[in-house]
């Protein structure tokens, strides 16, 4: 099997039997086209790759500035890779087996206080066309922690108004069921029933809850930028982006009482360990409240 089979088998399975986004398939894609390259260069196909081929092929990526987390998912790729061609008994072997993954640290995620979230709101100018729209998307994103796909991805079916829940669907298009509070609700819906309906809505894009003035759903882009602008105006000096509505919804909850698995379930996270984060931010908050507070914290 040479290389451009070999990938393109691998990205079909990722993507028909493992369900996976689009942005994860491209970013395995992208590792598996350096490995590629690289290998071809010294004439070595997938199923003779040996395993220290691939350690040199690791080091070369370390030497050249790759971050750790980087060469992290790299190794990710790469072992996901030799496992499918073992699976398909293309190979007898799985050579990332025994390559160890460089140690990360863990880098705690940005969040705003209340303070700031309510600044945020604030910010927009509801007198302009797109301001209701504006708060409804904050609104959703801080009470929900959706991911910015989620978000930008959610159609008007999915939205359970008697009820106070929204449809969301994740990662590998897997679906999760999230209560949303009142007034968020009343934020959406004033904007789907005042200004939605008003907007000339391009075919294919009816169902989609959130729109652009030219009646087509907004980007991720879009939506990243939108937020940085009005992170400025509200005089928000943190680099925020949609996901840190969602580290900000997570750590609320946290600090408010919240069980970790329910938060888990919420935030559609497979593996407990990636929402453990939180309370690592919890800890972080007790300790700085202790040095402030404290009578002796000064001394």
């Amino acid at each position: 099997m040479d290389w451009p089979l070999a990938l393109k088998q691998f990205v079909q399975y990722l993507r028909l039997e493992r369900g996976r986004s689009a942005n994860t398939l491209k970013a395995y894609h992208q590792d598996l086209e350096q490995l590629r390259t690289w290998a071809q260069e010294q004439d070595l196909r997938p199923t003779s790759l040996p395993q220290e081929a691939l350690r040199h092929f690791l080091q070369a990526q370390a030497k050249a500035g790759k971050s750790p987390r980087t060469q992290a998912r790299m190794r990710s790729s790469l072992r996901m890779f030799f496992t499918f061609l073992l699976e398909e008994e293309v190979r007898k072997d799985n050579p990332m087996e025994g390559i160890e993954a460089p140690q990360l640290g863990r880098k705690l995620p940005v969040y705003l206080t209340i303070e700031e979230v309510d600044a945020l709101l604030a910010a927009v100018d509801r007198s302009q066309s797109g301001g209701e729209r504006d708060v409804a998307m904050l609104e959703v994103l801080y009470a929900c922690g959706l991911r910015v796909s989620e978000l930008v991805g959610l159609r008007l079916e999915d939205v359970f108004r008697a009820e106070g829940l929204i449809r969301v669907v994740g990662k590998g298009n897997k679906e999760r069921i999230v209560p949303i509070y009142a007034s968020a609700l009343d934020a959406l819906y004033r904007y789907i029933d005042e200004v939605r309906v008003h907007v000339p809505v391009q075919k294919g894009q009816e169902s989609f809850a959130f729109l652009n003035q030219r009646g087509k759903a907004l980007s991720r882009v879009w939506v990243f930028k939108r937020l940085q602008a009005l992170a400025e105006t509200a005089g928000i000096a943190k680099k925020i982006g949609p996901h840190t509505l969602r580290h900000t919804f997570a750590t609320h909850l946290i600090q408010n009482g919240a069980d970790i698995r329910v938060i888990q379930a919420l935030l559609g996270h497979e593996s407990i360990t990636t929402t453990e984060i939180y309370t690592h931010l919890e800890q972080v908050h007790l300790r700085d409240t202790v040095l402030t507070y404290h009578p002796k914290s000064a001394g």
